[in-house]
């Protein structure tokens, strides 16, 4: 199994576990896709899904299964998964300490982004079909 290039908060494990646990496939795995976001830093969206689709990997996270396609695993290089829940909004947070500033012609002199968090309404959950 592939060892992880990034670090998952015990918060964002025990999130993801429960997303596979009471999913209807609580055996599978989560499927995390993680894209660049812009100026919010990024975007993602995930599945529960049995097995692991062509090309992903499969690291293990707290004895949950995660499956990273290719792209994501590029993208989180580095990067800490942490799960943050508020009053207003819950969610996956994206720390990289390797954050640039801004490209944004509105945020000149701001400081760089450190973390973005992509709230629980943002993502999709789809379930697989029974086989």
């Amino acid at each position: 199994m592939l060892q992880p290039a990034f670090t998952v908060t015990p918060a964002a494990a025990k999130f993801i576990g429960r997303m596979v646990r009471f999913s209807a496939t609580p055996t599978g795995g989560f499927r995390l896709t993680v894209t660049p976001g812009g100026c919010s830093g990024y975007s993602s969206e995930f599945t529960v899904e049995a097995t692991p689709r062509s090309g992903d990997s499969e690291v293990v996270v707290g004895g949950v299964k995660l499956f990273l396609p290719a792209e994501s695993r590029v993208v989180l290089d580095g990067v800490t998964v942490d799960f943050a829940e508020t009053p207003t909004s819950s969610g996956l947070t994206f720390i990289n300490p390797k954050a640039g500033p801004c490209g944004c012609s509105s945020s000149e002199g701001a400081s760089a982004p450190a973390e973005a968090t992509v709230s629980l309404s943002a993502l999709t959950r789809k379930s697989t079909p029974a086989h």
